[in-house]
């Protein structure tokens, strides 16, 4: 079925502004209206990394990130991406986590959807809390928002059904996408998190939207400072999320 004109990709993408960061590239000229393109050759979107070992005490917590590019640690070590950094943060907590980096650079909720249960199947310890973090890319090019609420539900309910609990990242569109396309895009996060029962970070990258000195060149990808930043506001809401210390 042919999307609304408002809908399409090109009525988005002429907008310069429009990028992952969304309102981020607001204040910033020369925003990118390109899809981020894939890590470099031998760097893995989906290779545990090597954190800093922290001795805590109790069960290990299995954490999935499952994301695209914010996740996978776009242009730097990856040690120094959000899940690394997130594990070390959560292990300084004292709590016993463990974060699989399952960030694939350029994917939509859709094409996050499709690799899903392959990635649960190919877990060695089922995850305790999945941390879902897509649609960006489906605002970059977009897609229309009942498509990204879709795509997202299918992964939280077969997540659900595996007794895995989930912490949804949620994002916001720039004002210049118009007003039907906002109130729907800026809204599936929150009805998701209310149907589904599920915590919410309502919107994740607030933290360093409006500070360009944390985001790179590229104006969409934070930068190894920025990462810090996120994982500083969001690690309590991770830990707060896993089973048994949810309220």
């Amino acid at each position: 079925m042919e999307q609304p004109a408002h809908y399409t990709m090109s009525s988005l993408v002429r907008r310069s502004s429009i990028a992952l960061l969304g309102f981020a590239c607001l204040g910033l000229g020369g925003c990118s209206s390109e899809a981020p393109v894939e890590n470099p050759p031998g760097q893995s979107d989906n290779a545990e990394t090597e954190t800093q070992e922290i001795a805590v005490a109790g069960t290990q917590r299995n954490i999935l990130a499952f994301g695209n590019s914010l996740f996978a640690g776009y242009n730097v070590p990856k040690d120094d991406s959000y899940p690394a950094k997130l594990e070390v943060a959560l292990r300084e907590q004292g709590v016993n986590a463990r974060v699989i980096n399952a960030g694939v650079s350029g994917d939509t909720s859709a094409a996050g959807r499709q690799r899903f249960e392959f990635t649960l199947n190919a877990q060695e310890d089922a995850p305790d809390l999945l941390v879902l973090e897509l649609g960006g890319n489906d605002l970059l090019r977009g897609v229309n928002p009942a498509e990204t609420r879709a795509n997202l539900a299918a992964m939280i309910e077969t997540a659900q059904s595996r007794g895995i609990d989930v912490l949804l990242m949620g994002m916001q569109a720039p004002p210049n996408v118009g007003p039907e396309f906002l109130a729907e895009f800026n809204g599936l996060y929150g009805s998701l998190a209310q149907e589904y029962d599920v915590k919410l970070v309502p919107n994740w990258l607030e933290e360093v939207a409006m500070q360009p000195e944390l985001i790179q060149a590229d104006r969409i990808h934070p930068t190894v400072e920025g990462i810090e930043v996120l994982v500083s506001d969001t690690a309590s809401d991770v830990a707060a999320a896993l089973p048994g210390n949810q309220q």
